[in-house]
């Protein structure tokens, strides 16, 4: 116990454990946790955006609509998913398919995990940012309870659009930012080499989230990341899905949507200098 506890001293530790190579993604949750899952493709706009993926699946008797950044396990699927990061066409998906669990009356849950949203051209061309603010306001309005589960990476923007919930859970070696270290060390010192100050000042951590009240709950990782234990750490989060969808079995819409309101209104602290 000590030693993983030394290994993990610092919040650039947890950058480094929340991008390793063989830590648990989204096919792996689906496999594990998740049955009868039917995919649902394409935004009906443009294409069929293989960084996000989503249908209808189960947790344990629950039905859900599973909704999730899809990074891969090679190279060759890395490049296919784009390393996780949607274009605009992942987040209109997105939408459709949640749109479309809140006609069924069915709670979504989605996984976070890519280093943001595509910034490149095309992506911009086709209303990257338009896509994802739609997101947000949308997600906030949803008539049915909303689980988000930050599993390895959450950046930016890209980790928004799919991330206003009733609930926010993040394993404990997974991070959510505004900006990545690196960015944020490119911007201030002009230098990446500054990213480990960057992810101290960032506040990226679950722990520092936690405390913020940014996030709801931290699943603990076994061993000295998820990546030690598939199935230890997916019985964890699925334990904790489960916690938290039952938490919303007999709320009402109005009562689910101004507890939502509640949450992200109250986020944040203000001083006013006299």
């Amino acid at each position: 116990m000590t030693k993983n506890k030394k290994s993990i001293s610092s919040a650039w530790d947890v950058v480094n454990i929340s991008r390793h190579p063989n830590r648990p993604i989204l096919q792996d949750y689906l496999s594990l946790i998740f049955t009868n899952f039917v995919e649902l493709h394409g935004d009906r706009y443009y294409s069929d955006d293989l960084a996000m993926i989503g249908g209808f699946a189960e947790i344990g008797d629950q039905k859900v609509m599973l909704i999730g950044h899809n990074k891969g396990k090679n190279v060759n699927e890395n490049i296919e998913r784009n390393f996780g990061m949607a274009n605009p066409d992942g987040y209109r998906k997105a939408l459709r398919l949640m749109k479309l669990a809140e006609r069924f009356n069915i709670p979504i849950v989605t996984i976070i995990d890519t280093p943001g949203a595509f910034p490149g051209l095309e992506a911009e061309e086709r209303g990257q940012a338009e896509a994802i603010a739609k997101n947000l306001t949308e997600m906030a309005s949803l008539e049915v309870p909303v689980i988000c589960v930050v599993i390895g990476e959450g950046g930016s923007g890209g980790a928004l659009g799919i991330g206003v919930g009733d609930k926010i859970l993040m394993l404990s070696n997974s991070i959510y930012s505004v900006i990545s270290p690196e960015g944020c060390a490119s911007i201030l010192w002009r230098d990446a080499k500054f990213a480990p100050d960057a992810a101290e000042a960032l506040n990226l951590t679950a722990s520092a989230l936690h405390k913020h009240g940014v996030i709801d709950e931290i699943i603990e990782e076994p061993g000295e990341g998820a990546h030690t234990n598939y199935e230890k750490i997916a019985e964890s989060v699925k334990s904790s899905i489960l916690r938290n969808l039952e938490k919303y079995i007999n709320v009402s819409i109005e009562e689910l949507i101004q507890r939502r309101f509640e949450k992200y209104s109250g986020m944040g602290k203000f001083s006013v200098n006299n």
